[in-house]
Parts: structure tokens; C-alpha cells; sequence
């Protein structure tokens, strides 16, 4: 009875019969316990099957377990690739609108430096006008002063002034 291929069950214990001895056990219980070991073989087999079942319910939600937990790292790795590449393009994305900013930046401080050049050029012009028109207004207002001390020259002599050329004043350039 100990060989490995040998497996009892409530049938084969219910079944199996035993030979009459003259000073033997007392029939009606050793049927009571037959009947006994049979229920508990069949309770235990029972039980097994329902264990099985269990563990082969638990199987498969492990399995499935695994497979989220598989699809959850797949997932997780994804997010992580896409942060990376989203603060990657962020950065490239900075740096382009720094660089462009830079670029604008010195547009604008090149078109003020033309714009100041420009502006001094115009002021050298105009300070050179300015100038050259005082120095006419000066030279007109030095010929009047020059006829005036003539004109008054002649009162004080007496004699009447000469008649001479008339003059225009200078133009202004």
C-alpha cells in the first residue's frame, strides 16, 4: 500500500471487503469506520478540488496581476521617455527664443547706434548753419554799425552824407 501509483478513494474504501476471521473484529464497526474514513477521503478530495480551483483562480489573477504590473512599467517608462523629451524640447525651445531675443535685442541697439549717428550728423549740420548764419548776421550787423557811425560822423561835420552804392545784406547760406 505504500506504492506511489496507489490512490485511494471513498469508492475503493466503501468497496473494500475484508475476510472473515473466527476471533476478527466486530463487523459493525469496522463497516461504522470504513464508512467514517470513506466520508473523510471524500470530504478531503473535496476540499482538494476546491483548493485547486482556488489556486488556479489565484493563478490567473496573478498572472493578470503581473501583466498590469508589466503594462504599469511600460506606462511609467513612457511617461518618463515623454517628460524627457518634453523638457528637452522646452529647453531647445528657451534657448531658441533666448537666441532670437538676443538677436532682436542687438538689431534694436545696432538701428539706436545708427539712429544716435544719424541724429549727431544732423546736429553737426544744423550747429554748422547756426554758425555760418551768425557769423553773416554778425558781418550784416557789422556793416550797419559801420554805415550808422559814417552817417553819424557826417551829422556831426555838418556835410551832407555821400550817396553810395547801395548795399544788400549778405545772404545767409
Amino acid at each position: 500500500m505504500t506504492d506511489a501509483g496507489f490512490h485511494l478513494t471513498p469508492v475503493d474504501i466503501r468497496a473494500q471487503q475484508f475476510h472473515r476471521a473466527l476471533r476478527g473484529y466486530d463487523p459493525a464497526s469496522v463497516e461504522e469506520f470504513r464508512q467514517q474514513i470513506a466520508d473523510e477521503v471524500e470530504r478531503l478530495l473535496r476540499e482538494r478540488a476546491q483548493m485547486e480551483e482556488r489556486l488556479q483562480s489565484l493563478r490567473e489573477q496573478l498572472k493578470a496581476f503581473r501583466e498590469r504590473e508589466k503594462a504599469l512599467n511600460e506606462a511609467l517608462v513612457a511617461a518618463q521617455q515623454l517628460r524627457a523629451d518634453t523638457e528637452q524640447a522646452a529647453r531647445r525651445e528657451a534657448e531658441l527664443l533666448v537666441r532670437e531675443a538676443r538677436a532682436a535685442a542687438d538689431q534694436i541697439i545696432q538701428e539706436a547706434r545708427a539712429a544716435e549717428q544719424a541724429i549727431r550728423r544732423e546736429a553737426e549740420s544744423v550747429q554748422r548753419q547756426f554758425t555760418a548764419y551768425l557769423a553773416g548776421f554778425r558781418t550784416l550787423l557789422e556793416r550797419y554799425l559801420s554805415e550808422v557811425d559814417a552817417l553819424e560822423a557826417h551829422r556831426q561835420d555838418g556835410s551832407p552824407p555821400r550817396p553810395g552804392p547801395e548795399r544788400s545784406p549778405p545772404r545767409t547760406p
